[in-house]
């Protein structure tokens, strides 16, 4: 068998083979080196070794001894209780299982094991209830257990995240051979200086005290080593791509014409906030410069990001280049074209848009819009200016395919995903931020509510009259596109099935339409369509509306199984509603009786998407915040955004390395390490 490298695919690990690595790849656990990283989410404490004579009940303790019996037991209905006793000489313990036979004939050949888990006493018998265990043998083989020592009993043992067929015993069991030869197989890649300044475990020894700690100060001392470098890698490969733009040379100098740029704002029928007109000064002050612009516009959802990027549209048509726009669906693609070509049409500018359905011929337009279809046209050479709205839905290789083919335009990023100023200025450091942090005049806030299940049916009336009344339109978002069996998800509504019972049951008499993502672009669009016209007067739907969907008579947004979102996703499907001047309404619907959650409280409280996603950082952590996890932006294991010392301590380390070592020339084992993450994703891991 060829050497295990950490590149090594699962796989081709003893004992793990095609089956198993198809359920690793659920965990997202690919390589060894995925393996290894797999940190545990807790330990249960079985560091207690008693003799089975001075346990008492309710003690969580490690015990070993000699197996005296062990069988199989039928119960009436059919079940299995395998039963073992074990003997220590001070006395006897007795453990069941259930469902698992074969460890009656395990324990037989075993002779000898260790048993952790909470005692019980029945009478005068002591036992425990499917406790962790482990076979004691002087097997030459096991050499795990020369070095690590005992890994399921007897110690703070390792409990991973799980998925169907992979138990954190077998995790164990696999992780464990592998740290044997840490000290070859893990290359430690942070600078000595740094690590010794910090006074940071060396790699290998972190990565076994993660797993396999000898106490509760061993976890701390892994988890600051391993938390340090995450975040260090964020930082140093924001650092790199800002360092690498600066390199860039501009391949159209833009001239900005203050006074056409301050006509066709004018011109424009509604006055520019406060927060527009800053922005926009911040980016004709960019597209003036020598270096092409690399700024993030950051709003939320219906601020008016799409009206600041039509003003650089034009700055670049003055100049006689063209402009691009890249949207993550055809949904919105197309309704960025509608809005640009509003503002811009009356200036003389042509627009074509290339969609999966939509092919403009237009080959001499000045601006083009479009999905990833765009990409794959001969995009033109006088490319001035490239806009990519929430950027995180295109892989790095889409966008730079199309810088590429542009050589090097000003480059606009735009996102409604609210996300807090600490972690944007982390997972965007080489970007300029830009917000708008304020609502076009005249927008009413859209009054949200916490709806408990006992008030459902009278939100159902009172929806109905607002339908019948006033005429409006509602969308109905669930979590899940089908019904599921897994335990916790079996109230959550599922769109087809809440679609037929509200079409049935509910709202008989009006019309309902259904979205979801697994619906082909065509029958999207005609169903949006259909909304849009007023032919429909519920839609319901999964979050894929939460972006690219405006439909100024929709007034009324409900969400099923709120409490299963973060808040700044919530935020921006309330978005969805409230575009035009009429009062709007979001009806949080929780699945659980009392779910009115102080998180969800707030909502009624908050309308800014930026105080929310602060909120959900401090309540839930990053993971939950809105578009990233799914995405791929904070796959972070150890490490909190919400530690600020710690993300400015490893800001400044990677600022001031890559200030007189930018190729880091003289850390290759870190410039490698970079490199892989800055190919892989324009996010690192």
């Amino acid at each position: 068998m060829a050497a295990i490298t950490s590149k090594t695919p699962v796989e081709k690990l003893p004992m793990v083979g095609p089956t198993f690595a198809k359920r690793l790849a659920k965990l997202e656990i690919r390589t060894v080196e995925d393996l290894i990283y797999h940190v545990p989410h807790r330990y249960l404490d079985v560091s207690m070794v008693s003799q089975i004579g001075q346990v008492q009940a309710g003690e969580t303790v490690t015990v070993t001894g000699q197996v005296v019996a062990a069988k199989n037991i039928f119960t009436k209905r059919g079940k299995r209780i395998q039963e073992v006793t074990i003997s220590d000489g001070t006395g006897q313990l007795t453990a069941v299982w259930f469902n698992q036979p074969y460890l009656v004939t395990t324990f037989k050949k075993a002779g000898k094991i260790s048993l952790a888990g909470t005692v019980d006493r029945f009478g005068a018998k002591l036992s425990m209830t499917t406790p962790e265990y482990e076979i004691i043998t002087r097997n030459k083989k096991q050499e795990t257990r020369n070095k690590l020592g005992s890994i399921h009993t007897g110690r703070l043992v390792p409990i991973y995240p799980e998925t169907y067929g992979v138990s954190s015993k077998w995790l164990r069991s696999r992780i464990a051979p592998i740290l044997i030869d840490a000290n070859v197989l893990i290359a430690d890649w942070l600078p000595e200086p740094i690590r010794t300044r910090e006074k940071l475990l060396p790699l290998p020894q972190a990565l076994i005290s993660i797993h396999f700690p000898d106490n509760e100060t061993a976890i701390d001392t892994a988890r600051k080593r391993l938390a340090f470098d995450e975040l260090f890698l964020l930082q140093l490969a924001s650092q790199k791509r800002k360092w690498l733009w600066q390199k860039v040379k501009l391949s159209h100098p833009l001239a900005v014409d203050q006074e056409k740029v301050s006509q066709l704002i004018a011109a424009l029928p509604f006055n520019l906030t406060l927060a527009q007109n800053r922005v926009v000064k911040e980016i004709l002050s960019d597209l003036g410069r020598s270096l092409p612009m690399n700024r993030l516009l950051q709003g939320d959802v219906g601020s008016g990001k799409t009206v600041v990027a039509a003003i650089a549209m034009y700055v670049a048509y003055l100049n006689n280049l063209k402009s691009a726009l890249l949207a993550p669906t055809e949904i919105l693609a197309l309704q960025h074209a509608q809005t640009l070509n509003t503002i811009l049409e009356p200036k003389g500018l042509t627009l074509s848009t290339q969609t999966g359905s939509r092919k403009d011929k237009l080959e001499n337009a000045n601006i083009f819009i479009g999905t990833h279809a765009l990409l794959y046209r001969d995009i033109p050479k006088e490319l001035g200016l490239l806009v990519v709205d929430e950027q995180h839905r295109f892989g790095v290789e889409q966008r730079a395919k199309l810088l590429k083919a542009s050589k090097t335009p000003h480059l606009l990023t735009m996102t409604a995903t609210p996300i807090p100023r600490t972690i944007a200025l982390t997972i965007y450091g080489e970007l300029d931020l830009s917000l708008v942090d304020e609502m076009p005049s005249g927008r009413k806030a859209v009054k949200t509510w916490v709806v408990p299940q006992l008030k459902r049916l009278r939100g159902y009336d009172w929806i109905r009259k607002q339908i019948q009344e006033d005429k409006v339109q509602v969308f109905i978002v669930c979590p899940l596109i089908e019904e599921s069996e897994s335990e916790g998800l079996t109230q959550v509504k599922a769109a087809e099935a809440e679609f037929k019972r509200l079409s049935k049951e509910v709202f008989p008499d009006l019309r309902l339409g259904l979205l979801h993502g697994r619906m082909r672009s065509k029958e999207k669009t005609a169903v949006i369509s259909e909304f849009l016209q007023k032919k429909l007067d519920i839609l319901v739907s999964t979050p894929v509306i939460e972006v690219g969907i405006d439909i100024p008579n929709a007034t009324i947004m409900v969400i099923e199984g709120a409490e299963r979102f973060g808040l700044a996703q919530l935020h921006q499907l309330r978005g969805r509603v409230g575009r035009a001047e009429k009062q709007s309404y979001c009806l949080l619907f929780t699945s659980k009786n009392g779910g009115a959650t102080q998180r969800l409280k707030a909502m009624e409280k908050t309308q800014s998407g930026f105080t929310l996603a602060e909120l959900d950082l401090k309540l839930r952590g990053p993971g939950e915040l809105y578009g990233l996890r799914q995405h791929g932006y904070l796959r972070l294991k150890v490490a909190n955004f919400s530690d600020q010392a710690l993300m400015s301590k490893t800001h400044d380390y990677a600022r001031e390395l890559c200030s007189y070592d930018p190729d880091l020339k003289k850390y290759p084992a870190l410039a490698k390490k970079l490199d892989l993450i800055l190919s892989a994703q324009i996010e690192p891991n």
